[in-house]
């Protein structure tokens, strides 16, 4: 069934796709222009194939043959070394393409059919040969650690090849700060598969299985997580969705907490080994410095009051006392009635028309991404909750997945996916090591798509309605970004300072996250309102390979927001000088990137104070437009 339901998938994708580019007054009328499933089988051949156990296999081999080179590199003080690192390094990026390739191909199929325990099996498989690319890393890592800076850089000066990725060898010397002699890494590599790697997996297979029971029309009816939607204009029915699944979501509540114990446990024993607090590798992994994150954090602290008063009105607009956390996503009950249902193809087609005004590059990338089955966004049961972009780099191809609600926020999450795509796209031609960009510098690119969205639909806006709605969803992004996430990055700094005594009991995980809800939003929702059991939905705290996967989201959205508010000091040349900037992401550090393409300091609080200008000129837009209707 799963077979024929991929097969059936790619043909309506490649008919829509065909037929669309025909554009016949005929037949436009009776179909999409965008397909709703994604095209994954030209990509690779489906997992169930023959021919996929070919490329793994040959994968395999490759990357083993790759691992036992990289334990014979020589010193990169030796006579030999600049041809010996050159020629593997070459081997690397052709590899490392491939493992791209293969964890992108596998992580999509087990998104879209999370219980396939087939799917779940090969993303073991491919989870089982990570401790090859780790031994491969820890060997350039260690490599590079052994000489001195002069050493180091003459060496990458000797060669093309090793100039090309200067920035690369570079990164990894300082990456080798953070590791452990190299056989304790090689062990914890091994061990990391069936521990940290293991516990992340078994939160997704949990997740994947979890159903919530709703009512509609009478009847109870079981959803996927990613299916339960807050956004609905009866509070009693959000009151009820929300209510449901809490009560299923803490039906897992014991073995969320056994995983996050031992997650961050094994972090924590790391890094008391290597001597370093749990924010230093968060930190590296953004490759920026914590006098930036820590002056980010203090300009939003002392200013995210201004959001109260949009809670406020909020609040009078919805006919109750004060917000709760499941109010953050209802709709305004205002104007003629309920905002009108959005259909997939007008969200694509009002995404592309508002990216082709900021930028015709943008505009015709997202075309093509929407039209030639580059999303999964059919809302059906079993798919895993939330969104993602992940890139395919040979076939210079990304592929999103979403699941589509018909509603405004549904698009703001689609082009939200569309501008990391996007920054894949500018990235494409360079070297697979010089394509990773940091995930902070990710959710800038993201966050611009939406801002540029928004703004877009803002200026267009007619009516007082409209306005105050569109008005509404940007607010509760800032929201979103300066308290939601901020709670999120309270809990986990406070919840891995206590694990370095022991391990949390599933009580203790709700009085943290309660606790950092209130300090984050500044104690603004009803005695009641509030969701302890958030910790346990929250996938982001799961992710094996990426602690902290929060605060980075802030930064995106904060820079974003700066940055669009200096557009037009740049005039026409500013969507030239974006993505200049999209493409110094993947080669220098956070601050250098940002400081050489758009003269910003982001150790200074002037610029995280300009986005904060923006918002405070937001409420008071919101809280004025809707003495209308208050």
């Amino acid at each position: 069934n799963l077979l024929i339901h991929s097969v059936i998938c790619t043909l309506n994708t490649q008919f829509i796709r065909g037929l669309s580019r025909l554009r016949h007054p005929f037949i436009m009328p009776f179909m999409n222009t965008y397909p709703t499933c994604w095209d994954l089988d030209s990509i690779l051949p489906h997992p169930a194939k023959p021919e996929f156990r070919d490329v793994l296999d040959d994968y395999r081999q490759k990357l083993d043959s790759l691992a036992k080179q990289s334990d014979l590199l020589p010193a990169i003080q030796s006579q030999r070394a600049k041809e010996a690192w050159a020629k593997f390094i070459a081997g690397c990026l052709d590899v490392w393409e491939w493992s791209e390739e293969l964890a992108s191909f596998a992580g999509c199929h087990a998104a879209g059919d999370a219980e396939n325990k087939e799917f779940q099996r090969l993303e073991g498989v491919l989870g089982s040969l990570r401790p090859l690319r780790e031994r491969i890393a820890v060997n350039i890592e260690l490599g590079l650690q052994s000489a001195s800076d002069a050493e180091v850089n003459a060496f990458i000066q000797s060669h093309p090849d090793l100039k090309q990725v200067a920035f690369f060898l570079q990164e990894a010397r300082r990456n080798a700060k953070l590791r452990l002699p190299r056989e304790q890494e090689l062990l914890a590599a091994d061990l990391d598969v069936d521990g940290l790697q293991g516990w992340s997996r078994l939160y997704d297979r949990l997740c994947g299985e979890l159903r919530i029971e709703v009512m509609e029309k009478g009847k109870v009816i079981r959803k996927s997580p990613g299916q339960v939607s807050y956004d609905h204009p009866e509070r009693a029915v959000r009151e009820n969705r929300f209510h449901a699944a809490d009560h299923a979501w803490k039906s897992i509540a014991d073995t969320c907490a056994d995983a996050l114990n031992h997650i961050s446990g094994s972090r924590l024993s790391r890094y008391r080994r290597l001597g370093i607090d749990h924010l230093e590798k968060p930190l590296q992994n953004n490759r920026m410095e914590r006098a930036t994150l820590t002056t980010m954090w203090d300009a939003i602290s002392a200013r995210k009051s201004i959001l109260l008063p949009y809670f406020e009105t909020k609040a009078k607009l919805l006919g109750i006392e004060r917000m709760s956390w499941l109010d953050q996503m209802a709709p305004l009950p205002i104007g003629a009635g309920p905002a009108p249902e959005l259909k997939y193809d007008a969200a694509c087609k009002l995404v592309v028309d508002t990216f082709n005004r900021f930028s015709p590059d943008l505009g015709q990338f997202g075309e093509v991404a929407l039209r030639d089955g580059w999303c999964e966004v059919e809302n059906r049961p079993g798919k895993r909750q939330g969104g993602f972009c992940t890139g395919f780099p040979r076939v210079k191809q990304t592929r999103i997945f979403m699941t589509f609600n018909n509603s405004v926020d549904s698009m703001s999450t689609l082009a939200h996916e569309l501008g990391h795509a996007y920054h894949s796209h500018v990235l494409r031609n360079h070297p697979i090591v010089l394509q990773d960009y940091p995930m902070n510098l990710a959710e800038t690119a993201s966050t611009f798509a939406e801002a540029v969205l928004g703004e877009q639909q803002f200026a267009a806006a007619e009516s007082t309605a409209v306005k105050l709605r569109l008005l509404d969803h940007m607010l509760s992004d800032a929201v979103a970004f300066m308290m939601n996430i901020h709670c999120r990055f309270l809990f986990e700094d406070r919840y891995h300072r206590e694990r370095m005594n022991g391990e949390l009991s599933t009580e203790r995980f709700m009085e943290l996250m309660l606790q950092a809800q209130q300090e984050a939003y500044l104690d603004a929702f009803a005695d009641d309102g509030w969701y302890p059991g958030f910790w346990i939905s929250k996938l982001h705290f799961y992710i094996s390979g990426w602690p902290f996967y929060n605060f980075p989201y802030t930064f995106g959205y904060m820079l974003s927001l700066g940055l669009y508010s200096m557009a037009a000091s740049f005039g026409s040349e500013f969507p030239a000088r974006y993505e200049q900037f999209l493409a110094a992401t993947g080669s220098m550090r956070t601050e250098e990137c940002v400081s050489s393409t758009l003269g910003v300091d982001l150790s200074q609080p002037d610029f995280w104070n300009r986005g904060l200008d923006v918002i405070a000129g937001r409420v008071a837009a919101y809280t004025k437009l809707a003495e209308e209707y208050v």
